[in-house]
């Protein structure tokens, strides 16, 4: 008798990303792995997507947020829905990629052949770079309060091996979490509302006892820029803002801290006020100094970009 493979729910996050979203979805649909279900949670999209998304994959399951909850809250809604309807594995999947035939199976047999492994993530390439590494899983420098992608721009040239590797966490653009790992620490901290929730998710897994791996032979493509370009002043507020609620949620030590806020954070908000040349970075001077009032402030979950510049 041929055994019965684990129940995957694949949660695809959509806001106004109805493009990037029917790709992705075209792409899944290609999967060698049997046992799954998609579910698009729509983060109270303004063009049209659920509509347009039932009409083109009638089998996709789509849920209706009324407003936008974030990446925290609007993967909490397919979270908790893996779990009532009894799927023994969650895959957060950003819209904005493409995957390999296999990444499903080789996540989930990894995952299925060690009852430790609780978060498994694959080898992320550029889209527009095919064999250039975004992420081969993340690492966390507790001296400095630093994250990191592992393998960033690198050229895959077999680096990273064939066999799972543990890391510090795997991002939130492609995240497999095991049941039991739900059951014990519960979803992803809305606080945030984006960026750093994955992460410190992932730290809370690992005190719960689960191991964070990186698969190198699960491969997807993330429609993400080659280049580095700035981030707009609300991206960096939640940056900023979110690294200190990382910091604290993880309880890092006051190095960490002490470099982050004066190594890092005065020395921005210095430099971007007094040097002519960075006159252009003012919003971002402000993005920052919002986001540490809002931390001391303790106000969390979204922020209107308006109070950012």
């Amino acid at each position: 008798m041929t055994p019965k493979l684990p129940k995957v729910l694949i949660i695809v996050l959509n806001w106004n990303g109805l493009t990037d979203t029917l790709t992705c979805l075209k792409s899944l649909a290609g999967l060698d792995y049997p046992a799954y279900e998609v579910l698009v949670v729509d983060n109270g999209s303004t063009d049209s997507s659920p509509a347009i998304i039932r009409e083109r994959f009638p089998a996709v399951m789509v849920v209706e947020n009324d407003v936008n909850l974030g990446y925290a809250g609007g993967n909490n809604i397919g979270l908790y829905r893996a779990l009532r309807q009894g799927s023994d594995y969650a895959l957060l999947l950003n819209n904005d990629t493409e995957v390999a035939p296999d990444f499903l199976r080789h996540l989930v047999n990894v995952a299925e052949s060690d009852p430790q492994v609780g978060i498994a993530g694959p080898t992320i390439y550029y889209y527009d770079s095919p064999d250039r590494i975004w992420s081969a899983g993340g690492s966390i420098d507790w001296l400095h309060g630093r994250t990191a992608m592992v393998g960033l721009n690198e050229w895959d040239i077999g680096q990273f091996g064939t066999q799972p590797r543990p890391v510090d966490f795997v991002t939130g653009c492609a995240l497999l979490v095991k049941r039991a790992v739900l059951e014990r620490i519960g979803g992803l901290d809305e606080r945030f509302f984006t960026y750093f929730e994955e992460t410190e998710w992932c730290v809370r897994a690992q005190w719960a006892g689960f191991e964070i791996v990186h698969v190198p032979a699960a491969r997807i493509w993330h429609k993400i820029p080659l280049d580095a370009r700035d981030s707009s002043p609300a991206v960096h507020y939640y940056m900023v803002r979110n690294r200190l609620l990382f910091l604290k949620s993880a309880h890092a030590g006051w190095r960490a801290w002490w470099h982050t806020l004066f190594g890092e954070y005065l020395r921005w908000v210095v430099t971007w006020s007094i040097r002519p040349r960075w006159r252009h970075k003012r919003a971002h001077r402000n993005a920052t100094l919002r986001g540490v009032a809002d931390v001391v402030l303790g106000r969390w979950g979204p922020v209107a970009e308006r109070r950012v510049r």
